[in-house]
């Protein structure tokens, strides 16, 4: 599981990254701090299914009963516009952000950052064209892998060569694009029963635009939201996307302070605590005045809910916990839910075996619902929080 982190230069992206990967990246005011995309591990918080057991997990992602699922993270280089004609690292940023299942698109919400991610005074700019312009960008970049080959796939079309669908879905292989997801588009817009020859060229960009909704669903983190004078403005940004704020800065510091055991602070939560054995100096207590303020103004960070919005809210993921007994709910060392796995919602048990080893699926028998006790078949359709066992010709237990 991919998630690409895109953005404008200047807006945070990177410190985001920071924030959410605890690793130090290289961030500044000026554009293209990134240049090749960085890639680190963020986490997804979830209440573990440990919770309603007598066992509680025994391993570092479950924290009381708290679980951390890992995620990819990737910090493409900044966008700029004309990015689609090769304008700055352009053709570098669309190819990395292809790449991801989903986008968190970063942008200044306090419009402290112009277009080319340029400092400006806050308030001086309307991040609204920040999210219009990487919209385009992605949207004209479509279109032209499509135009390379319009003329040829139209005519393998029109010799009933290929389906409209099949044709369309090889343009845009490289992409993660499937077939079955160009199906539904070309069928929500009547296509299917029009020659491409026919299409508009509204009709084009229209699909094109469904095509990227769809195949890259986008969240908005309404970043440095604390320097806002009106948090009015982010209202007006949750139009097409989800929209949240956040202050990436304050995540990484309250990490920061709560790695040098300064406080106590779980990613996500609202507040913090002070270590009172800890002396502080000036600069930390002012620090921490700070993060307790931007807080009090925002409510969180923002950086834990904007991950687990994406995850669950956006792409729909369950998480689905895989033993190897299913009594005592562990694998064959006695570790207690040992394996945290996020799927689609539409896995199958067999597909869950497939995802644990390719040999394990290859054997597949059955598979045993954990808290029920009951055996399941290849094609039952998994739930969110489920332990199962799997039974394979080759399980190792």
């Amino acid at each position: 599981m991919q998630i690409g982190l895109l953005g404008k230069a200047n807006v945070g992206k990177s410190t985001f990254f920071s924030a959410a990967t605890e690793t130090v990246v290289p961030t500044g005011n000026f554009p293209f701090t990134t240049i090749e995309p960085n890639v680190g591990v963020a986490h997804v918080k979830v209440d573990c299914a440990c919770k309603n057991l007598e066992s509680r997990c025994e391993n570092n992602s479950c924290v009381n009963g708290t679980r951390f699922i890992a995620v990819k993270l990737i910090d493409v280089a900044g966008l700029v516009p004309g990015a689609n004609e090769g304008k700055g690292l352009g053709n570098q940023f669309l190819t990395d952000a292809m790449q991801a299942d989903a986008l968190i698109h970063v942008i200044d919400a306090s419009g402290s950052t112009d277009i080319q991610g340029q400092p400006v005074p806050i308030g001086t700019h309307d991040p609204l064209e920040d999210i219009k312009f990487v919209e385009e960008e992605f949207d004209l970049w479509f279109k032209q892998i499509l135009d390379r080959e319009w003329h040829k796939l139209t005519k393998e079309i029109e010799q009933k060569r290929t389906r409209i669908s099949e044709g369309l879905a090889r343009r845009f292989t490289g992409l993660g694009i499937k077939e079955s997801d160009i199906d539904k588009i070309l069928t929500s817009m009547s296509l299917k029963s029009k020659k491409p020859t026919e299409w508009s060229d509204s009709e084009i960009m229209e699909f094109l635009k469904s095509l990227r909704r769809s195949s890259k669903p986008t969240i908005i983190a309404a970043n440095k939201a604390d320097l806002c004078d009106d948090l009015a403005i982010i209202q007006k940004m949750s139009g097409d996307f989800i929209t949240i704020p956040s202050s990436a800065e304050t995540e990484f510091l309250l990490k920061k302070a709560t790695k040098a055991g300064i406080i106590n602070y779980t990613p996500g939560d609202d507040n913090f605590i002070g270590n009172t054995d800890s002396e502080l100096s000036e600069q930390q207590n002012k620090a921490l005045h700070l993060a307790k303020n931007v807080l009090t103004k925002i409510g969180v960070t923002g950086i834990q809910k904007i991950l687990n919005t994406i995850i669950f809210d956006v792409m729909n993921l369950i998480v689905v916990y895989p033993v190897e007994d299913e009594s005592k709910l562990c694998n064959k060392n006695g570790q207690v839910l040992p394996d945290a796995r996020l799927l689609h919602s539409s896995t199958t048990a067999k597909e869950l075996a497939f995802t644990i080893h390719q040999d394990i699926g290859n054997g597949f028998l059955h598979a045993i619902d954990a808290k029920t006790k009951q055996r399941i078949a290849a094609d039952h359709q998994l739930k969110n929080g489920d332990i199962v066992k799997i039974v394979s010709t080759l399980s190792r237990g």
